[in-house]
């Protein structure tokens, strides 16, 4: 979208306020290159802003939506922010001045495609404001109360324009830094572009809600709200208003009757149901978000944010806690062997050494001192020992492990985290691993058995066809690369550096040699 002097620019400006906020502590400079130390002094030359929160936290704020996103995205990453920074980043506030109330007003007119007026009787001012989107109480013409989130004017081109910058300078990471490409950073922003693009349409996020409503219909003491899909679009969503008690505020919490030790096991209980039940869940669960009804039902609210398992991960997570909380090491190492998270060429028995280090000192501790979150954190450490890819979708989930626990332990200081995820846990891995689930499984591979065999003459057609094809090249004197094909080549050569050029050779000869060996 933009060129290389533009990225510099706008990633130059961010640099400029990271070191006025003095982000990067004095006994650290040295560890800089020489160049950027230098940088970082200048662009940081006066006193720090005066702010309230961690100087990185403050200068994500002052750079805005985008910077404030990927400080949230960031704060899952800690193999690559570091554990400190993480837990830094994780305390980020998605909270900015509202925009107009007119202009709220315009943005619910175009997005519905008539007048506000002919929807709603009375739209009240912002009465929360983030990065993306705003939200307003209103009242339908039919009498009910709903709440109506809007996104910001002009918020999408804003976004794209700044992620592009984002995708220069991994591409410049993975180009000079073999560790960078080890915590693929151009995958991380894809990722991260991915979840904006999904959350600036609030259609998806509406979808999720009631995805998350058709999965949770059944479970005891959660649910989440009803969306009116007639006044939602791309940039509006209206739901049921909510008007529970914020669980932030636990002295009312407390005082409306509501019994805070079953609350803890039950945000703890449905976080890890949708998470290996379901595969998906809340990845923004903070006390914000959640309200108690007057019957004790937990609802939680914002679904931006949503977390998805495959199969594969669900039976992983659940494989991981269920044998740390009976001990069983060699089983969790296996698992890790099985899912293709560590590679085949690593030490079963070492591996599962490395995890009793980690869940030994635990047996130690008093259960309300033990954290399923840091355990999985820890896991995660160890792990990059034994040279364990990168898996986001694990590193979202350990973060919002996160807060979910520090959520349950606002309402009980004394939760045992283990007794609370036990039946949970317990109750899949028997329906999974027991004779239904096998029966299940069994059912599921014949059909995918099925449908490979419906596929196999197409298929054995298609490399009967290559392989004559090929041949025929062969037999008429090998193969020949047609003008354009050369032209592409020798413009490749100019352009790029020798590996580059190295790869498209290889590739042409590659394709030479299957010709040969099909003629013989």
């Amino acid at each position: 979208m933009f060129g290389p002097i533009t990225h510099m620019y706008r990633l130059a400006r961010a640099g400029r306020v990271i070191a006025r906020h003095k982000v990067i502590p004095e006994e650290h400079l040295d560890e800089m290159p020489a160049p950027a130390r230098f940088a970082y002094k200048i662009g940081g030359m006066g006193n720090a802003p005066d702010t309230a929160g961690s100087p990185l936290a403050s200068a994500l704020t002052e750079l805005g939506p985008t910077y404030i996103k990927l400080g949230q995205f960031l704060a899952t990453r800690a193999d690559v922010v570091g554990t400190e920074r993480a837990i830094e980043l994780s305390e980020l506030q998605d909270k900015m001045a509202p925009f107009e109330h007119s202009l709220a007003l315009k943005e619910i007119d175009a997005a519905l495609g008539a007048p506000w007026t002919t929807m709603f009787s009375e739209i009240s001012p912002p009465v929360a404001a983030a990065s993306i989107a705003q939200v307003h109480k209103a009242k339908t013409t039919e009498g009910q109360d709903v709440a109506v989130k809007v996104l910001r004017p002009g918020i999408e081109a804003k976004f794209a324009s700044e992620l592009d910058s984002f995708f220069f300078a991994a591409r410049l990471a993975e180009r000079f830094s073999a560790e960078a490409r080890r915590l693929r950073p151009v995958a991380a922003v894809q990722t991260l572009a991915d979840s904006v693009k999904i959350e600036m349409d609030l259609r998806m996020e509406a979808a999720a809600i009631s995805e998350m409503a058709q999965n949770t219909a059944e479970d005891p003491g959660f649910r989440v709200p009803s969306v009116d899909w007639t006044r939602t679009g791309k940039r509006v969503l209206t739901l049921e208003w909510i008007g529970g008690v914020p669980v932030s505020d636990v002295p009312a919490v407390k005082k409306a009757g509501h019994h805070l030790e079953t609350l803890g096991d039950t945000v703890i209980q449905s976080f890890l149901r949708h998470a290996i039940r379901d595969g998906v869940f809340h990845a923004d669960m903070h006390q914000g978000n959640l309200f108690v009804e007057s019957d004790g039902t937990l609802v939680a609210v914002d679904y931006g944010i949503i977390g998805r398992l495959s199969p594969k991960d669900r039976m992983f997570l659940a494989e991981i806690l269920y044998g740390f909380i009976t001990r069983n090491y060699d089983r969790v190492s296996q698992v890790h062997f099985d899912a293709g998270y560590v590679p085949a060429n690593q030490d079963v028995a070492t591996f599962s050494q490395a995890l009793r280090s980690i869940g030994e000192p635990l047996m130690d501790r008093n259960a309300d001192e033990i954290s399923m979150a840091k355990l999985l954190g820890q896991l995660f450490q160890v792990t990059e020992r034994f040279h364990m890819e990168t898996q986001p979708q694990l590193l979202l989930l350990q973060k919002t492990m996160v807060v979910v626990e520090g959520v349950a332990r606002t309402l009980n200081p004394k939760l045992n985290m283990w007794e609370a995820a036990e039946p949970v846990v317990r109750q899949w891995i028997e329906a999974k691993l027991g004779p239904e689930g096998r029966m299940q499984d069994a059912a599921e591979g014949a059909l995918m058995l099925g449908r490979v065999m419906g596929d196999l003459p197409e298929v054995l057609a298609e490399a009967g066809r290559t392989a004559h094809m090929l041949g025929e090249m062969a037999s008429q004197g090998g193969l020949r690369l047609d003008a354009e094909t050369t032209e592409a080549l020798a413009a490749a050569q100019s352009k790029h550096n020798w590996p580059t050029r190295a790869a498209l050779w290889l590739g042409a000869a590659a394709l030479a040699l299957i010709a040969v060996n099909l003629a013989w």
